[in-house]
């Protein structure tokens, strides 16, 4: 089923998601809405806050298959890079933020199991950028050079 997504000015997006105790039927249904939201809605990655629900959940498809993180966090990251993004939740702008260019990441998988992610790239910049979302932090509040498109300025 697809999902409303929260945009900008939704309080749920400010608001930092509790942790999933238990992965059970509706944490696995939950993300399989949220993966064919994000792919309706042509993103690379969304938090469960963006859909209006205060848990640590997280889906990523950057291309290569679906990921789903329960309860994700960074356990080291190395390098920096400056790169443009954009986010569901805030249509019609992007702007450059640094990040680290590798990640390494602990969660629960969808099966409740440990699993460790290492990413670099683009990979890592999603998760990154998800688990924001996950703190209540907007890719704009680390953003330079903020750019909205004409059409949505235009809307607002």
């Amino acid at each position: 089923m697809v999902l409303r997504i929260r945009t900008e000015g939704s309080e749920i997006l400010r608001k930092k998601a509790r942790p999933i105790t238990t992965v059970n039927r509706s944490i696995k249904r939950l993300a399989e809405d949220m993966l064919e939201t994000m792919y309706k809605a042509r993103g690379a990655g969304l938090a469960a806050p963006q859909i209006g629900r205060d848990i640590r959940l997280v889906v990523i498809d950057i291309g290569e298959g679906p990921i789903i993180l329960v309860n994700p966090k960074v356990t080291s990251s190395a390098g920096s890079v400056v790169d443009v993004e954009a986010c569901l939740s805030i249509p019609g702008v992007s702007g450059k933020v640094p990040r680290a260019e590798r990640v390494c990441v602990d969660s629960l998988d969808i099966d409740g199991k440990m699993q460790l992610l290492e990413a670099e790239g683009f990979l890592a910049r999603v998760i990154q950028h998800e688990i924001d979302h996950l703190d209540g932090v907007l890719f704009i509040d680390r953003a330079t050079d903020i750019v909205r498109d004409k059409d949505e300025s235009e809307q607002r």
